[in-house]
């Protein structure tokens, strides 16, 4: 077995460092000048082992505050939950903002409503002709005042046009609760999970670190006729993101 480098045991000592808790989120590590005396090293040697835990999304840099280790607290989500809200009587509040207020956490969003000629494969899972036209609901979801997802979720123009889904304000009680009301409740998803790397966009909007894959989660709604009337296009950066499901037989 090839022996490890030096920038390759100091990026392991202080991962486990971070690991044990040692160094919590939040906390300072040590100036390259100290990591330099401490473990008699070269600068170069340093930056490399920084820019491992870096690219790991263990650390960042900070200006004027060096290193500082990031929170490190994944945000559990259970599809499952989704329907669940959707039984009768149960509470008519959105699942994802049960969950964070669940862990004790707070839930902001900025939300955008725009008609749009969605992407290609959106317009595919609602059947649309090529050209037609959807409503689109564009959220930031921010946990504790941080970026933590994007949840944008289309319906059929002609469903949604006049109903609470067309204005900004948060529904309370869910878009699904709205298009219940309005003659479509959803009685059958698909779901499709894939990872990849954030495009420039995504980046900037969520404020991701070098290096941080996403991880896409599309639902697709269908109501009682097997008429697609939501998709859902989450986009989850995998540092911050568990996804659970639980299945009985």
């Amino acid at each position: 077995m090839a022996r490890s480098t030096l920038y390759e045991q100091l990026a392991s000592e202080l991962r486990q460092a971070i690991y044990s808790g040692e160094l919590g989120p939040g906390a300072q590590l040590p100036t390259e000048s100290d990591l330099m005396y401490t473990h008699k090293v070269s600068r170069n040697t340093v930056r490399l082992a920084l820019r491992e835990l870096e690219t790991e999304g263990l650390v960042s840099r900070a200006p004027r505050r060096g290193t500082i280790v990031r929170d490190r607290r994944p945000l559990r989500m259970r599809p499952q939950d989704e329907l669940a809200g959707l039984a009768p009587g149960a509470p008519r509040r959105e699942a994802f903002l049960t969950a964070v207020e669940g862990e004790g956490r707070r839930l902001s969003q900025q939300i955008e409503v725009h008609i749009v000629v969605p992407p290609e494969e959106v317009a595919s899972r609602l059947r649309l002709n090529e050209g037609d036209s959807a409503m689109v609901r564009r959220r930031l979801r921010l946990v504790d005042g941080q970026p933590y997802n994007t949840a944008d979720s289309y319906f059929p123009l002609d469903i949604v046009r006049d109903s609470a889904i067309a204005h900004p304000p948060d529904i309370m009680q869910g878009a699904n609760r709205v298009l219940e009301a309005l003659g479509h409740p959803q009685k059958r998803f698909v779901d499709d999970i894939w990872a990849r790397m954030p495009t420039p966009e995504e980046s900037q909007r969520l404020q991701l670190e070098p290096g941080t894959p996403v991880v896409v989660f599309v639902r697709t709604g269908y109501d009682p006729h097997d008429v697609p009337v939501r998709v859902a296009v989450s986009v989850l950066p995998a540092d911050k993101h568990t996804i659970r499901y639980e299945l009985e037989r």
